[in-house]
């Protein structure tokens, strides 16, 4: 995903320490139930859609406007999915993040699928039975998102 250029005004002052952003994830799925999946740019893996909200925006908003941005699909938010913490992610250049997930199950409600920035390689719909080889994190969000199970997330401890 490319750098918002609020994160990139803190890296400025916080040099490469870990930083702890908020992130959504967009499992979105058209009539013929396929979902729409992005082979990023930068390390080529198949993922859901996903972003980073501007200061101020609000959790949904950044879903469809990340899901238009990156593939040129309209669509709408229905339901928060599941909200977890990511693991740490070092990127090439040194700087380290944590992200805070809020994953939503969205429906497609227009436009064409095509790369429509320069954040993905490849865009297109999947049938959930025939994906492309994927991360077990992309995995679970979309079977989280296919389910009819309230919005997971990691339960307390005992201790």
């Amino acid at each position: 995903m490319a750098t918002p250029d609020f994160i990139r005004t803190i890296r400025a002052s916080a040099g490469h320490q870990l930083l702890w952003l908020p992130g959504v994830s967009a499992v979105v799925f058209d009539d013929q139930g396929r979902v729409l999946l992005g082979q990023r740019a930068d390390n080529r893996k198949w993922t859901v859609i996903n972003g980073i909200p501007d200061p101020g925006e609000q959790p949904a908003a950044c879903a469809v406007r990340e899901v238009y941005e990156e593939t040129a699909v309209r669509c709408v938010a229905e339901r928060v999915v599941l909200v977890r913490s990511s693991d740490e992610v070092t990127y090439p250049n040194g700087d380290m993040c944590q992200f805070m997930d809020i994953t939503f199950r969205c429906r497609a409600v227009g436009g064409e699928v095509r790369v429509n920035d320069d954040e993905s390689v490849d865009v297109g719909w999947f049938d959930v039975d025939a994906l492309p080889v994927m991360d077990e994190g992309q995995l679970f969000r979309i079977k989280q998102a296919l389910s009819d199970e309230p919005t997971w997330f990691q339960p307390m401890s005992a201790d």
